[in-house]
């Protein structure tokens, strides 16, 4: 199934253009709306429907209204589901939080986004109770020990499960938006709020398109969800799924066996993956790799990070002409696609764009001919970034043309190719992690008189962190005591902040390359480890 010419331009997910999408009630009440990898926790359509209406209701006995804030910080358990429809329903800004974030890390998103309330689960339930300000709800039961949250399941058991009128007092009944946070100028994580005009719920959002059009999303549907739901795309493909009436299979976390055994199992026609996925399940022993029955798959989507082309070959030898990818962000300002008849004829591509067309320029605003690598924008998409307007300014053209700050190339058809992941970040397992925030922690330590943080091949994770540090004294003068200060950094750094973001690995040198304004070389710092 390959997407060209006026299919291209048919599937581009203006939300003008967009065809009605099924509302969770247009489903058959019993049928399967989602349902964990390992066959627990059923919830059926009428199941999904119904406690979304409670959620909803809930939210409003609250005083939250449309464009009010609420967020969710979940594993990925059933239940995210029904907390997020009765959201998007309800009219809301919803944030999801990485439920691997310390803290203070979370905090900060939390209260950053304007959110008043808040829904937790028993793995988050403790960080949770910690934060000031808004209204907390755990699911799975009562916790006493923790004065101050509620039960989830006990404040939605009062409510009613029956249709909400449209405007009433108990809910709006307009669709939403996510509110996903990436990294900001100061460091901190920043909202992405999108372009919101809260038509009626049932209306769909643009990538519900993309996945009929695209995708080949339907009813027959059976997608399995292998990532954290705080990421965009496992929730809003899964949201997606829900839209035209298939069946999530959800994962808790991915397992390379267990994946496959899920596809067989629930003969699963559609999920997504990241690079590092794919590096996992090619690493298991062949005899194990064949074991499974895939015939079912029809679409094997990924992205999130750059794929090694030799890993991608041996996906599609395995897979077969399934694989897809696309470039996108949470901005949503525009969207490339290519499948696998078009990326083995174009090898390393990213694919043409479908939503939004793709403008290559260089640092002075022109646009770059054909094959000149430049600063990647789309003409399409509204978005922001909460409370940072330099950031917001500076993602945009004087054409008003918005990027997402990577490196990329055009060739002569219109396939792009990218060239770098913005200038620092680092992207280990599809997971976006920022030097900054590393290094501002990391030069709080007594030992550490310069750092930087940069990202190095790792043929797990794609990328994984290293510290290169200019210690203060003569910590580091013996490999015994460098390996001892290594250590002792990188406990320091996982004391504050989320383990996933934390050095691997931590080097020793004189002195740290800076131009005679202070300006880190990093990318000197990346070529003299890895040239070419």
């Amino acid at each position: 199934m390959e997407l060209a010419g006026e299919q291209a331009a048919a599937a581009s997910p203006a939300p003008e253009a967009a065809e009605r999408s099924p509302v969770i009630a247009d489903v058959p009440p019993g049928k399967p709306a989602v349902i964990m990898a390992d066959g627990s926790g059923l919830v059926t359509y009428g199941e999904l429907e119904a406690r979304s209406r409670q959620v909803a209701r809930l939210l409003a006995s609250l005083g939250v209204r449309a464009a009010d804030h609420v967020a969710i910080m979940l594993a990925n358990r059933p239940e995210y589901f029904e907390i997020a429809w009765g959201a998007q329903r309800a009219g809301t800004y919803w944030t999801p939080v990485n439920w691997h974030l310390t803290a203070d890390e979370a905090a900060y998103i939390v209260a950053d986004s304007g959110a008043t309330v808040l829904f937790a689960s028993p793995e988050t339930a403790e960080v949770a109770a910690r934060m000031p300000g808004v209204t907390v709800f755990v699911t799975g039961g009562e916790r006493p020990d923790l004065p101050g949250v509620t039960s989830y399941e006990a404040a939605i058991a009062g409510f009613s499960t029956e249709p909400i009128e449209p405007g009433s007092d108990d809910g709006a009944e307009v669709e939403g938006s996510t509110v996903f946070y990436s990294s900001g100028t100061t460091g901190r994580p920043k909202g992405i709020m999108r372009a919101a005009e809260f038509p009626p719920f049932g209306t769909g959002v643009p990538l519900d398109l993309v996945m009929r059009l695209v995708f080949g999303f339907g009813p027959d549907s059976v997608y399995l969800c292998p990532g954290p739901l705080y990421h965009a795309a496992p929730l809003g493909f899964s949201m997606g799924t829900h839209r035209s009436g298939g069946t999530v299979v959800l994962m808790d976390r991915f397992d390379p066996a267990g994946c496959l055994r899920a596809i067989e199992a629930h003969q699963v026609t559609h999920t997504q993956f990241v690079p590092t996925h794919f590096v996992r399940m090619l690493r298991l022993p062949d005899p194990q790799r064949r074991a499974f029955d895939l015939s079912t798959l029809q679409i094997v989507i990924h992205a999130a990070a750059p794929c090694p082309v030799d890993v991608k070959q041996a996906m599609i030898a395995w897979f077969g002409p399934v694989i897809w990818e696309y470039y996108a962000g949470s901005e949503g300002n525009g969207m490339t696609v290519i499948g696998t008849e078009d990326w083995l004829a174009h090898p390393g591509s990213v694919g043409r764009g479908i939503s939004g067309t793709v403008h290559i320029l260089d640092s002075g605003g022109a646009e770059q001919p054909v094959g000149q690598d430049g600063l990647i924008y789309f003409d399409g998409g509204a978005f922001e970034y909460r409370n940072d307007p330099d950031k917001t300014a500076g993602s945009r053209s004087e054409q008003g043309w918005s990027t997402l700050g990577d490196i990329g190339r055009l060739d002569a058809e219109g396939f792009l190719y990218l060239s770098d992941r913005r200038t620092d970040l680092i992207i280990s397992g599809g997971v976006n992690i920022y030097p900054r925030e590393i290094e501002e922690a990391l030069i709080g330590h007594p030992a550490v008189a310069d750092v930087a943080v940069i990202g190095v091949p790792d043929p797990d994770m794609g990328q994984s962190v290293l510290a290169v540090v200019q210690p203060s004294g003569p910590d580091a003068e013996s490999e015994s005591e460098s390996a001892a200060l290594a250590a002792e950094l990188i406990a320091y750094c996982r004391g504050r902040m989320a383990g996933f973001k934390c050095p691997r690995s931590v080097e020793f040198v004189a002195e740290l390359p800076r131009t005679p304004t202070g300006k880190l070389l990093r990318r000197q710092l990346r070529a003299e480890r890895h040239p070419g």
